[in-house]
């Protein structure tokens, strides 16, 4: 299930309070929506879509290059990529973390790459001549199939290359529409074989699903890679060397203008200590019951891989 505007927005309505959709409480201060005219000579505006894990995304992006001495103004919690994109090219943005996949899919619906240096490469062709992209970190958030540590002990399962013999043992929960998509239903046997025994119709990575896997109702679910409940319950993602869940991987997309060598090191540092497991810990993070905020999480983390 590719990370489409629809599907992200019904994703973080099924997992509002337990992964990393939503909206920040408390956003950087001078944030003020996608409106107004282009941020002055000498400074960055940084904005994020209307769901956590962008505006922590967007926050790192913020202190990381305060610290560097950039003059950052924000403008967070915008909304899709349909308010936010349109702002990002008219340059009342400068800058906003993306996911390749979707933001490919969104430039070109007929995109067909799905690894992830062709998407990062299609996405470079894609862009408006006034944007660019600076390095992609490892970091993803994207569907996977996810089994419990139980379940990959028992049938030695760490790859989705290793489920064709045993898929037909094994009840997936996932969202319905992953019956008829291409990289669902259609997908698992086209690349790797398997036909799961019984499809429990569920929601999109959210309550419905992880109770499901937790309390064996199925034995292998579609949960978003950085779901902070993969780690809480020591879930394992499993393998997907076909690529049948497109790349998704978090890149900064940048206005040509406002770039500078300076912005261009810092923010590819800060990329290159970006992975996944990092991320689903941050987004764990913000889940926690004081539920702090993002801004803090991040300068936290870019002072504990030295970028603070």
């Amino acid at each position: 299930m590719k990370r489409t505007i629809i599907g992200l927005a019904t994703a973080c309505v099924a997992v509002l309070g337990l992964t990393a959709c939503g909206s920040s409480s408390n956003p950087v201060s001078g944030s003020s929506g996608a409106s107004g005219a282009p941020s002055p000579a000498g400074t960055i505006t940084i904005g994020s879509g209307n769901f956590t894990e962008s505006t922590l995304l967007a926050d790192i992006y913020v202190a990381a290059l305060t610290a560097k001495g950039v003059k950052v103004n924000t403008k967070l919690d915008i909304g899709n990529r349909e308010a936010y994109f349109p702002a990002l090219k008219s340059g009342t943005i400068d800058l906003i973390p993306e996911y390749s996949g979707t933001l490919l899919q969104y430039l070109n619906a007929n995109a067909t790459e799905v690894a992830s240096d062709p998407v990062y490469a299609a996405l470079q062709k894609a862009l408006p001549s006034n944007l660019t992209v600076l390095n992609q970190a490892a970091a993803e958030d994207k569907d996977a199939i996810v089994v419990t540590k139980a379940t990959s002990d028992k049938y030695h399962l760490t790859s989705m290359a290793q489920l064709g013999p045993i898929c037909g043992q094994l009840t997936f929960g996932g969202p319905p529409e992953l019956k008829t998509r291409p990289d669902g239903v259609p997908g698992f046997k086209k690349n790797y074989d398997c036909t799961f025994g019984t499809f429990d119709s569920l929601d999109a990575g959210g309550p419905l699903t992880v109770a499901a896997l937790k309390n064996g109702q199925v034995q292998a679910a579609d949960i978003f890679t950085t779901d902070p409940s993969i780690p809480d319950n020591g879930w394992v993602v499993l393998a997907d060397p076909k690529n049948n869940f497109a790349a998704q991987n978090v890149v900064p997309v940048v206005n040509k203008a406002k770039l500078t060598p300076t912005i261009t090191a810092a923010l590819n540092a800060v990329q290159a200590k970006l992975d996944t497991r990092t991320l689903a810990s941050l987004d764990a993070q913000l889940n926690a019951p004081d539920k702090p905020d993002p801004s803090d999480v991040a300068q936290s983390w870019l002072k504990s891989v030295g970028l603070g």
